[in-house]
């Protein structure tokens, strides 16, 4: 596998690369911070002296301009790619959000209109070379309209329903896309944040995306149970949702 990761530097994204490095796959890593992108690719070579493929750019989930050269230079290092995965979103709490409405604007423009642009590059790209595997971290947020995250998760909701799209359009020419939806997970991200039951961690997270990618889900809800749980909320009547601050 020859992979490209956006959010490579923390959380989740560390996790996918180290596993998929472990592996054998080719790995070229995509953030904001160039000191921290230096760090992870050191740490990935560490880990295999003999023959680890890695590489590196800077790429800004805040800075669509420069998603086509971010691609670019992962294209020349590796000879093309065969998988991305955008791990790198925003996080606030509905309070914060709902009361700057300039930070709202920030977060839904990262978590749905750039995410979407970077997406479109990517599989533009992807289906240039006859498909590949698109692999995008929405969250169970987006699945119902929900109190406690109601702008967060209309971002993922967006998101979510464009990569459904995505698949239904695009899944006979050869692109595979596979929708994470994570529950809460212990990151840098939600590090203020009391952790609810069922909380995940960013390298158990990852290993269920690897385990995803060896076969054909297009929806993969992580941790697991989440898959339960959200099948419950799905049914829940609006007059329960009300009620509950879930």
């Amino acid at each position: 596998m020859k992979a490209v990761i956006l959010g490579a530097t923390s959380g989740i994204g560390r996790s996918l690369a180290r596993r998929l490095a472990e592996s054998g796959s080719w790995v070229f890593l995509l953030g904001r911070d160039s000191e921290e992108l230096a760090k992870s690719a050191s740490d990935l070579e560490a880990r295999h002296p003999n023959g680890l493929r890695v590489g590196f750019a800077a790429c800004d989930l805040e800075a669509p301009d420069g998603f086509d050269e971010a691609l670019n230079q992962a294209e020349g290092t590796m000879g093309g790619f065969d998988t991305v995965i955008l791990t790198a979103a925003m996080f606030a709490p509905q309070e914060e959000l709902a009361a700057n409405s300039e930070l709202a604007q920030r977060l839904m423009t990262v978590n749905f209109t750039n995410s979407v642009a970077f997406c479109e590059c990517a599989r533009k790209r992807l289906l240039a070379h006859g498909g590949g595997t698109l692999v995008v971290l929405s969250s169970v947020a987006g699945e119902r309209g929900r109190k406690p995250v109601a702008i967060y998760g209309a971002s993922k909701a967006g998101l979510s329903a464009y990569l459904e799209a995505l698949d239904h359009t695009f899944h006979t020419s050869g692109l595979r896309v596979l929708d994470v939806r994570p529950g809460f997970v212990r990151t840098r991200m939600t590090a203020d944040l009391t952790p609810p039951p069922f909380a995940g961690d960013p390298d158990g997270v990852a290993k269920d995306i690897q385990r995803a990618l060896e076969g054909d889900t297009a929806v993969l809800h992580t941790p697991r149970i989440w898959g339960g749980i959200m099948g419950v909320v799905r049914r829940l009547p609006r007059a329960a949702m009300r009620r509950a601050n879930f």
